[in-house]
């Protein structure tokens, strides 16, 4: 393991030079399985933010008129990589994150597609000419690069939200500045040094690590030459970059807080809607903002749902993510850890009844067990918060009315998941359910293909899919004057 993390750069990457923060300062990277120090890498400050704008500044008007293929190769060349060293990217992300290799392999595939699913949107970027309306002119329509960007990816999927914003920002030709979470920075690291060697050219990408991600970010929203943000993190967080960007009029894109709720009906295939239900949930040890937070399950068939899921869950191999077996791996953080008992904890005190798991477990490394909740009553706090954990809070529901009425009850509106055998159904509630995603008989949407966002407090804006790129692109429009 030495050996890998050793391989990885440390530095801050800046106009496709590695070197140290302006004061040389470092910090701490954690094993979350152990809670041993990995390595330290350099805490970039205020002054490396805005030499990192100044780059991206300079770069962008030759990068922007790169042509469309030789982008799109750089993210083909980029994809061939990752799917190379797939294994020693997931074991990376398993060191400094936690999850699984298993886990982990799979988002390096996912993470991977990204770039080439937008190798490809790299030469489709097109407009539109016409006949103006009153036929005395021509309309043409182009899409330009909105031009530098600034990307803020989270802890929880440090290497595919990292690919689902660079991707379209690299086909459509801007220039970036990436703030990787502080938790987990080494997987961005490691990205930066990969895109270099795939051609990406100098002063199209910055990285910087850091301990304070406002001493980072403000700099550059500060500057109005910085005209993108896209974040992915808390609601709380997002507000708070709103009004950053307001001064400047920056565009965004927020992929903010989820609350998912996970809907079965009485003719729903249990075996499916169990097996739906573990995807949901435990995928990335239920760190995930599209993880499935309130079950929601008909009354008729609410024992044995709860039977079935108990079973399952309680069966998961729970250890570091090196392990073999090994399904659940810790949580990211000590706080992470106490906030997942704390939502348990309020439950349970006003009546619910843990089936299985329900405690955080003894010995190194920020474990919580597997849980599955029955009786959680209407005011549990786990049913409004996002627990971010592995926990399934079980509730039962009569009617289709109030499925969705229970559903809809959350300022979220990320994803919904709903079991059931009846098409018509499917489509109705998957239709009136307040999300921006929904599954139906199934328990996982994401795809680089398909556009990923929410509505409500989980924020605006869409990654992936035919619609990711427009994000990273301006519409300008020539009115063209015409003699018949």
């Amino acid at each position: 393991m030495s050996e890998l993390i050793e391989r990885v750069p440390k530095q801050i990457f800046l106009a496709g030079q590695w070197r140290d923060a302006a004061d040389g300062s470092r910090f701490a990277v954690q094993d979350p399985g152990n809670e041993q120090q990995l390595c330290e890498v350099a805490d970039a400050q205020d002054a490396d933010a805005r030499e990192a704008v100044e780059a991206a500044v300079a770069a962008q008007e030759e990068w922007g008129a790169t042509p469309p293929r030789e982008r799109g190769e750089i993210l083909r060349r980029a994809w061939q990589l990752m799917t190379d060293r797939a294994d020693d990217i997931a074991r990376l992300m398993t060191l400094e994150m936690g999850k699984s290799v298993e886990e982990s392999k799979a988002e390096v595939t996912y993470a991977a597609e990204f770039f080439r699913w937008f190798s490809e949107e790299a030469v489709r970027i097109d407009g539109r000419y016409g006949r103006n309306p009153a036929g005395t002119g021509r309309m043409l329509v182009t899409k330009r690069p909105v031009g530098p960007c600034i990307l803020i990816t989270p802890w929880n999927f440090p290497l595919a939200m990292g690919t689902r914003k660079l991707g379209p920002a690299i086909a459509a030709g801007c220039t970036m500045i990436v703030k990787p979470a502080q938790l987990t920075p080494l997987s961005m690291l490691n990205l930066a040094a990969l895109l270099q060697e795939a051609g990406l050219p100098d002063g199209v990408l910055s990285v910087l690590p850091s301990t304070s991600a406002s001493r980072v970010v403000s700099p550059a929203l500060e500057d109005p030459r910085i005209r993108k943000m896209s974040f992915t993190g808390s609601t709380e967080v997002g507000r708070k970059l709103v009004e950053q960007c307001a001064p400047n009029l920056q565009r965004m894109s927020m992929e903010l807080g989820g609350n998912a709720p996970f809907l079965v009906f009485e003719d729903a295939p249990l075996d499916d809607a169990v097996a739906g239900a573990i995807t949901a949930k435990m995928r990335n040890n239920g760190e995930s903002c599209v993880a499935a937070n309130r079950f929601h399950v008909h009354s008729s068939i609410a024992d044995e749902f709860v039977r079935r899921l108990t079973e399952r869950m309680s069966a998961l191999k729970v250890g570091h993510g090196t392990e073999d077996g090994v399904k659940v791996g810790p949580l990211i953080s000590a706080d992470q850890r106490d906030k997942v008992s704390e939502l348990v904890e309020d439950a349970t005190s006003r009546g619910a009844r843990a089936t299985t798991g329900g405690k955080a477990l003894d010995g190194k490394g920020f474990f919580y067990a597997p849980t599955v909740l029955t009786d959680v009553p209407p005011d549990a706090r786990i049913l409004r918060e996002e627990v971010f954990g592995p926990v399934a809070p079980v509730t039962t529901f009569d009617t289709e009315d109030e499925a969705l009425r229970l559903a809809d009850d959350t300022e979220f509106g990320l994803v919904a998941y709903l079991f059931t055998r009846d098409l018509d159904r499917a489509l109705r509630v998957g239709e009136r359910v307040s999300t921006g995603m929904v599954g139906i008989n199934t328990g996982l949407v994401s795809n680089a293909a398909a556009p990923f966002g929410g509505v409500k407090q989980s924020g605006f804006g869409r990654e992936g899919g035919d619609e990711g790129i427009e994000e990273y692109l301006d519409v300008k429009y020539l009115a063209l004057a015409l003699k018949e």
